[in-house]
């Protein structure tokens, strides 16, 4: 039975491909990468010869942020091992070559079909298959269950949106999860809800967030601070940063920077960074037509200390920014989106506002909440309070930053968790 759901999921799949090639050719419109690397997509990925290789997939640059320390980690420590750094997305693509240049290969993940990922399997040849934390493909588990390649899902999150979206497909999803050798959930939340879905309990670990286990060098924060000096210019003028940022998100921020402008007798500088590369431009237009001045991150000779609004149009900067701002608001929380990662800012020390919907980051709002470092704002007048109050009292915008960096401190650890688990699925010694 098991076989023949997934040969039907095969089929749709396949009858899906010229759908996938419309939405490819649609969404290259606005980002020409969507149009390039095509092959690799179908499982054409580079040849990969003479030492073994980890599998690492994140699908995303949500996904690649979380994964840096995990393979800056497994490269210390599996160092006579290549590693196979896969996306889904040219955002992603560019934040794995940007973060990690020749060090890592890296392909597109091939769609999850019999022969791309056979394709894919033959010329990589993974020793292990990492997956960050949501990116479940029958086939692909599967296809690696059948070459005796394990499985680990890393860092794995299932809000109870997915949760009821994978109850549907049950007959499908049931036998992925008994084929896979380790979910390394951030959350006991998160793992209940795969235990439900079919996992076998012997197959969980729960370890927090990796996003925790990020470092912050003396590099980075000269850099933050010089960035800060150069934004605020000689009147010094305080600054906050809204980051990550979808569409219906722009218009409610640019309200209540408007209502600070007219409050403040210092205006504050808004430095706004949508979450999409191509929204960019559609970003800039929207906050001219509202009045405001705009200068853009990719064009340094406009001095940013004189305008409204500062776009953050560059790709790799947001967590230099987050050392940079006053107060960071997290986007895709305004509209239903389950918000984005919290956890840089905190590690900073920035206090944090954010919209009301968090279901991506349900865990880490809520410790972010208890611990005094984040509150929830739901309107563009709420939004624009926050800000006043915590712009207008220093010592109040010091212990929320200083609760937040607290409450990212304190959950510290999950790196070495989930490097103890690779160490107990990946054959032979990690020094070769």
């Amino acid at each position: 039975m098991t076989v023949l759901i997934r040969y039907i999921y095969s089929l749709v799949l396949y009858a899906l491909v010229p759908v996938i090639v419309i939405r490819l050719l649609y969404r290259s419109f606005r980002a020409p990468a969507y149009r390039q690397h095509w092959g690799q997509r179908l499982g054409f990925a580079p040849k990969l010869a003479d030492r073994k290789t980890i599998w690492l997939h994140a699908v995303s640059v949500g996904e690649t942020l979380a994964a840096v320390p995990l393979i800056r980690a497994l490269q210390e420590k599996y160092p006579t091992y290549r590693l196979m750094v896969t996306c889904m997305t040219p955002t992603g693509s560019q934040r794995i070559q940007a973060e990690f240049g020749d060090s890592v290969d890296h392909s597109y993940a091939p769609y999850d079909m019999p022969d791309a990922v056979a394709r894919f399997l033959n010329r990589v040849e993974p020793e292990l298959l990492i997956i960050m934390e949501t990116e479940l493909w029958p086939n692909t588990i599967a296809a690696c269950r059948r070459r005796n390649i394990p499985v680990i899902l890393a860092n794995a999150r299932l809000s109870e949106k997915s949760a009821r979206g994978y109850q549907k497909i049950a007959p499908l999803v049931k036998p992925m999860l008994q084929s896979m050798d380790a979910v390394v959930a951030q959350h006991q939340d998160d793992g209940d809800r795969f235990l439900k879905l079919g996992l076998p309990e012997t197959a969980l670990n729960i370890s927090g967030n990796i996003k925790f286990d990020l470092t912050l060098d003396a590099d980075m924060h000269r850099s933050a601070q010089q960035l800060s000096q150069q934004w605020r210019g000689a009147a010094s003028r305080p600054v906050w940063l809204a980051a990550s940022t979808h569409r219906g998100e722009d218009e409610i921020i640019l309200r209540a920077h408007r209502n600070m402008i007219e409050q403040l007798q210092q205006p504050p500088l808004l430095v706004l960074v949508p979450r999409h590369p191509e929204r960019f431009d559609a970003v800039e237009n929207l906050c001219r037509s509202a009045g405001f001045e705009v200068a853009r991150r990719s064009q340094p000779e406009l001095d940013a200390s004189s305008a409204d609004i500062l776009l953050g149009d560059t790709m790799g900067e947001l967590m230099l920014f987050y050392g940079a701002c006053d107060i960071a608001f997290v986007g895709g929380s305004l509209v239903p989106n389950g918000g984005h990662n919290m956890i840089e800012p905190a590690a900073w020390g920035v206090p944090i506002l954010t919209g009301p919907h968090l279901f991506n980051f349900s865990e880490v709002s809520q410790l972010l909440i208890r611990g005094g470092g984040m509150k929830v704002c739901d309107s563009d007048a709420s939004l624009a309070a926050e800000c006043l109050y915590l712009l207008q009292n220093a010592v109040q915008r010091r212990t929320m930053g200083d609760a937040a960096q607290q409450v990212a401190e304190a959950n510290r650890g999950a790196l070495s968790k989930l490097l103890a688990i690779v160490e107990c699925q990946l054959p032979g010694d990690p020094l070769g």
